[in-house]
């Protein structure tokens, strides 16, 4: 779900949350917010709140289940004039971007089209998230976390899920020399290297490729132009074998990641956390992506492991850690065909709607999780002209009006 993402770092500045940017990490403390009304969760939402927000919702709408008018309006009062969405803006009467404004950000931003899109009837917003998206993506076919950042796998990945969220192919998206699949295909690591088949999060300062599970997660949802919603891909009876990086298509390039992330979780079904002093300690967020992932490329009896031991071992975190974990562990429900209503004995369903508003309904099931399923459709192509670079759009119509049943992870 994006480092986007990193629980554990959120949790060691003092923010509970499951799944927030990972550059969140590194940003410098700042003064404590309270949680508005509408908001998913109470801890405060400096660096977290759009994201968990998002999940949330997308979480709810895949299990079947109407948002509340209250949470789905809190996260639209979050976009910025622009059309970006900051992690939190707790004043949305002052501008964004200027001094002391709210700054936007790739991840936040990327995570709301994905949830408002599922939703439907927000063709505007969304239209407007995505122009402001186009027009910050690297030469490199790549996007970095902030306007101007260098491009890093998992933002690029998230961003990715967005566009594809609207039917748009990733390999078009091109407003420099390269697409983001040439971003993805530049942070593999060579077979042959120590953790081959991996993608780093960005190089080194010394331009050496590491291997980054959490990054290699999002890479393969990204390689395979899916967003945070997937089902089961088709099951594979063996793994592929590795191809060179330089050369690998954008779904050799997911095989080849899954398959790293297989063996990480082989032994013991989980991924152990990469912070400093946390020697190992299980990573349940990461593990949570990695489940998703695995099943998203058809790694559907691998995925299983590392899911069971989150039925067994998750259910506290997710406690502590607020409602984007929860809809972490439901998106890795859906993505194996569980019942997140049972995962070892909770009910992640209803612990998730407990802490935010009501869902207006329950309504029936979501039957698929592609964005090409929708109802609404008109299956119109519009070209959007982004400065000097068009950018292509697939079934604008439902942006504008139509409606899509969900996006996908």
């Amino acid at each position: 779900m994006n480092v986007r993402r990193s629980a554990a770092a959120l949790a060691a500045i003092g923010v509970l949350a499951a799944a927030a940017p990972a550059t969140a990490a590194g940003a410098s403390p700042s003064p404590k917010a309270s949680a508005p009304a509408g908001l998913f969760g109470t801890a405060d939402p400096t660096y977290d709140g759009v994201w968990r927000q998002s999940l949330a919702l997308l979480a709810q709408h895949t299990v079947g289940y109407k948002p509340g008018a209250q949470a789905v309006g809190w996260l639209v009062g979050q976009q910025c004039d622009k059309g970006g969405f900051a992690a939190f803006r707790a004043d949305t009467a002052k501008p964004c971007e200027g001094k002391g404004g709210a700054q936007p950000d790739t991840n936040s931003t990327a995570a709301a089209v994905q949830a408002l899109q599922a939703l439907g009837g927000h063709g505007t917003e969304v239209r407007k998230a995505l122009v402001w998206l186009s027009t910050l993506q690297n030469k490199d076919g790549g996007w970095g976390y902030t306007p101007g950042s260098p491009s890093d796998t998992n933002s690029t990945s998230v961003v990715v899920g967005a566009f594809a969220a609207v039917g748009q192919d990733p390999g078009k998206l091109r407003l420099g020399k390269g697409s983001p699949y040439d971003l993805l295909r530049a942070q593999a690591l060579d077979c042959t290297a120590d953790g081959g088949g991996a993608l780093a999060y960005q190089p080194d300062k010394k331009g050496k490729l590491v291997a980054n599970a959490d990054a290699t997660a999002a890479g393969v949802l990204g390689a395979l132009g899916k967003g945070f919603v997937v089902r089961p891909g088709t099951a594979r009876d063996k793994a592929p074998a590795c191809t060179a990086a330089g050369k690998a298509t954008p779904v050799r390039l997911a095989d080849n990641a899954a398959a790293y992330l297989a063996g990480a979780v082989a032994r013991t079904g989980h991924l152990k956390s990469a912070l400093p002093g946390a020697k190992d300690q299980p990573d349940y967020g990461n593990t949570a992506d990695t489940v998703v992932a695995l099943a998203a490329d058809g790694w559907t009896a691998q995925a299983k492991k590392p899911y069971a031991w989150l039925e067994k071992n998750a259910a506290t975190w997710a406690r502590q850690s607020g409602p984007a974990a929860y809809a972490q562990l439901i998106l890795a429900a859906h993505a194996v065909g569980a019942d997140p209503r049972d995962f070892g004995g909770t009910d992640l369903v209803q612990a998730l709607n407990k802490l935010g508003p009501a869902p207006r309904q329950a309504a029936k099931p979501a039957a698929g999780s592609r964005a090409e399923k929708s109802d609404g459709d008109s299956g119109s192509r519009v070209w959007w002209i982004v400065g000097s670079c068009v950018v292509v759009v697939a079934g604008l119509g439902l942006l504008l009006g139509g409606r899509r049943k969900k996006r996908q992870p």
